[in-house]
């Protein structure tokens, strides 16, 4: 180009778009000639989409995208910060596994390979830029107001666009991250705005005025939405529920919301997830956001108690840790990116494929396609109609015939379930339709038969059984100077006359309990990093191995025995009532009552008993939901069913052990040896439960953090169990405070807990 620039366009008629369903891309090739000599030849992958905000939402290709995303750090387990090809090609497969469609670059560029394979497989990308100034502050002495910085704002944006301009999975700018706000940004808003008018520009600080502060109040976000900064796109860190509804109801916010960070997936997180996409499912212009974070950020060692492999965190590595402890380990799948149990609740509620059960007589369901851009042509839909967890019938249905184009539903009868539902042997039984669906062919990295969503409804409810009192006549009771035991069905039941406590329970003279450990009230967990976040440790101590004083110890006329015991750090009463009757069930009351007027008024963080069962009880078999442990604010992705599995499979080694293994809606729940011998356990509702080769101690050393990695645990030679009414939600809106909402909380208050203990032959 002699003597200045020019410009070439050229016009492609009919061009097929670029978008993260269908990531189509054409080859551009320039080439730099001398004459008839060629200089350089360049190869440049290019796609053709449009990105706009109209009517106060992002467009892609003239669509209101959702954005179902993740950030992720450049991070690997063995290679540090150095990710190899293959590794960043793995990452995107698992992010599709999990329904996830877009990846912030937190908080810098990437790899420059990692756009092009953003590009060829479909991932849409908010490109940040490398500019963070936390540790100067927020206010006053930001850099964002200090003119000395103005060139180094707008120079680190200037190499990020001008570097990435060309790939077509960047379909917003990100000025920065956590670096104050002023003049500065607003320069450099003003000239990446100016050399690529295609793109919305966003920064999280200037969504406020000014202040950084991750619990802001609801009227601080209505603020922010009147006097936004220069932001296209207003892109809060952590906003709640409430923050998030208080934006969406005011008619002069006019810009798109897309949380930038949210959910903090950190150790055992992510309940209530559902409260955040009922939100974005409700309002339009909320659109998503961008989890915190992908992957757990460890490095793969040895640990030193056991040899065991660990995956090391801040402190490990010197007596100066460069991150908070196991802050950094926040993601939603382990190191080696096998998906954490949260992960599975997050694939649920990112799925673009919907259903509604649209007769419940006649088997009708009605399937949407939450897709903006492809048809459903390559997908099969799995059915089960199960009663009480066994499926009666099954199939398969090629939903390419039907074919649903996106944002529209197609109403579709299931094979063989009106007769099931009709059949009068089943009735009064628990009926349940499992819907399944399936690629029929391999798709962007996905295979064939890949599940990429499912749903389950509820045909007719669980008939819970009326836990009376039964036929006590045949219950012998030997009375001892320090027991009472009962006897009946070969069952032996041994209460302490100083404890209150069953201390001994044999079936046919075998050994139900270990000895040195009763059955015992349970009004704690191993706390997870939330509940380390939210102060819970210390808030709800008083709950953790109460002292519980013996007040009366009798027998009544209908045989059963009463033991009441006075929790002084409590200031609470339980009593616990034991009634075995002649099939040799042992039905135990657990009744609660708090004082009103106490001035401390600690929440509890589980409500039942455990005990500790011999090491050949090994197996779990139980109804409720699984297959994955879950909890009551994040048990969506789970589904009702039978399933039989390993103790030894129920701990999952988060990178620093906490609460694990829960399932819950459980109707009965069985501890077994491999020859089916063991016991059973049932109550009048549902209950939630776990069985671990750890007791809650040995997840739980205290209310400061120490070093641990799960690697460091050393299993237990027996059973923990643990029969509960009721845990503790999860909560995932922020590692630092929050709490599960209400609903999923266990206030100080009255509570009555009755389950039954059934030997199994």
């Amino acid at each position: 180009l002699q003597g200045g620039s020019s410009t070439v366009e050229s016009t492609i008629q009919n061009v097929a778009k670029w978008t993260a369903e269908t990531p189509n891309l054409y080859t551009l090739r320039a080439t730099l000639m001398d004459g008839d000599k060629v200089l350089e030849v360049i190869r440049q992958n290019v796609g053709f989409r449009k990105i706009e905000i109209k009517g106060k939402q992002l467009l892609v290709n003239g669509q209101p995208v959702l954005i179902k995303g993740v950030n992720r750090h450049e991070i690997d387990p063995d290679g540090g910060y150095v990710v190899s090809v293959e590794n960043m090609i793995r990452d995107i497969k698992v992010a599709k596994q999990l329904n996830i469609n877009a990846i912030r670059t937190s908080h810098y560029p990437n790899d420059p390979r990692w756009y092009d394979l953003c590009d060829e497989y479909g991932i849409y990308v908010m490109a940040e830029a490398n500019l963070e100034s936390h540790g100067m502050g927020f206010g006053k002495e930001t850099l964002a107001k200090n003119e000395l910085f103005n060139k180094t704002h707008i120079e680190r944006n200037m190499n990020n666009v001008k570097v990435l301009k060309n790939h077509p999975c960047i379909i917003m700018w990100s000025l920065g991250n956590e670096a104050g706000y002023g003049k500065n940004f607003e320069d450099a808003y003003d000239w990446v705005k100016a050399y690529d008018s295609s793109r919305p520009v966003q920064y999280e600080m200037a969504c406020s005025t000014g202040k950084h502060d991750e619990t802001r109040p609801v009227e601080s976000y209505e603020l922010a939405g009147l006097k936004a900064g220069k932001t296209d796109i207003f892109c809060p860190m952590y906003a709640d529920y409430d923050s998030c509804r208080a934006y969406l109801e005011k008619d002069y916010c006019d810009k798109p919301l897309l949380q930038q960070e949210y959910a903090h997936a950190m150790g055992n997180s992510m309940g209530g997830f559902k409260q955040y996409w009922d939100l974005v499912r409700q309002y339009p212009q909320y659109q998503g956001g961008f989890i915190w974070d992908f992957v757990d950020q460890g490095l793969r060692d040895k640990s030193k108690i056991t040899g065991n492999q660990i995956y090391a965190y801040g402190g490990d590595y010197g007596r100066f840790p460069m991150s908070d402890e196991n802050f950094n380990n926040n993601g939603l799948v382990s190191p080696d990116r096998r998906p954490n149990p949260h992960a599975y609740e997050v694939k649920y509620f990112h799925q673009n494929i919907w259903s509604k059960l649209v007769n419940k007589v006649k088997g009708t369901v009605s399937v949407f396609n939450e897709n903006f851009f492809v048809p459903l042509n390559n997908v099969n839909l799995v059915y089960s109609i199960e009663v009480e967890g066994k499926s009666m019938a099954n199939g398969l249905i090629n939903l390419g015939k039907y074919n649903i184009l996106p944002q529209t539903s197609k109403t579709i009868a299931i094979p063989g379930y009106a007769k099931i539902v009709a059949d009068k042997k089943y009735r009064g039984k628990e009926k349940t339709l499992t819907l399944s669906y399936k690629l029929n062919s391999d798709s962007l990295l996905l295979s064939k038969d890949e599940e990429i969503a499912h749903q389950q409804f509820v045909i007719s409810d669980y008939k819970f059984p009326v836990l009376n009192s039964s036929e006590t006549a045949k219950v012998k009771a030997v009375d001892h100077a320090k027991y009472l035991v009962l006897s009946a069905n070969g069952v032996d039941v041994t209460i302490s006359k100083a404890t209150g406590l069953v201390s001994y329970l044999d079936v046919d003279k075998t050994p139900m309990l270990v000895r040195g450990f009763d059955l015992t009230p349970d009004f704690w967990r191993a706390c997870t990093d939330n509940d380390f976040g939210s102060h819970m440790t210390t808030l709800s101590a008083a709950w953790n191995k109460p002292s519980m004083e013996l007040k009366n110890f009798t027998r009544k006329e209908n045989g059963s025995v009463v033991a009441e015991l006075y929790l002084k750090e409590t200031e609470s009463t339980l009593t616990l009532t034991y009634t075995l009757n002649n099939d040799g069930e042992l039905t135990v009351e657990q009744d609660l009552k708090v004082n009103p007027d106490a001035e401390n008024k600690p929440n509890l963080l589980r409500y039942g008993m455990e005990l500790q069962m011999p090491k050949e009880f090994d197996r779990v078999e139980f109804y409720g939901k699984g297959p994955n442990e879950n909890y009551a604010d994040r048990n969506n992705s789970d589904r009702l069913g039978i399933f039989t599995q390993l103790v030894k499979d129920q701990y999952y080694p988060y990178v620093r052990p906490q609460e694990s293994g829960n399932k819950t809606q459980v109707r009965y729940w069985k501890v077994l040896t491999k020859d089916n011998k063991g016991l059973e356990f049932f109550s009048n509702e549902p209950m939630e439960c776990s069985s671990l080769n750890y007791l809650t101690s040995d997840l739980y050393r205290g209310p400061v953090k120490n070093q641990e990695h799960s690697g460091d645990l050393v299993p237990r030679d027996f059973t923990s169990v643990h029969i509960s009414q009721r845990q503790m939600g999860l909560g995932c809106i922020d590692t630092w405070g929050a709490l599960p909402i209400e609903k999923y909380m266990l206030p100080y208050q009255d509570y009555a807990f009755k389950f039954v203990i059934r030997p199994v032959r």
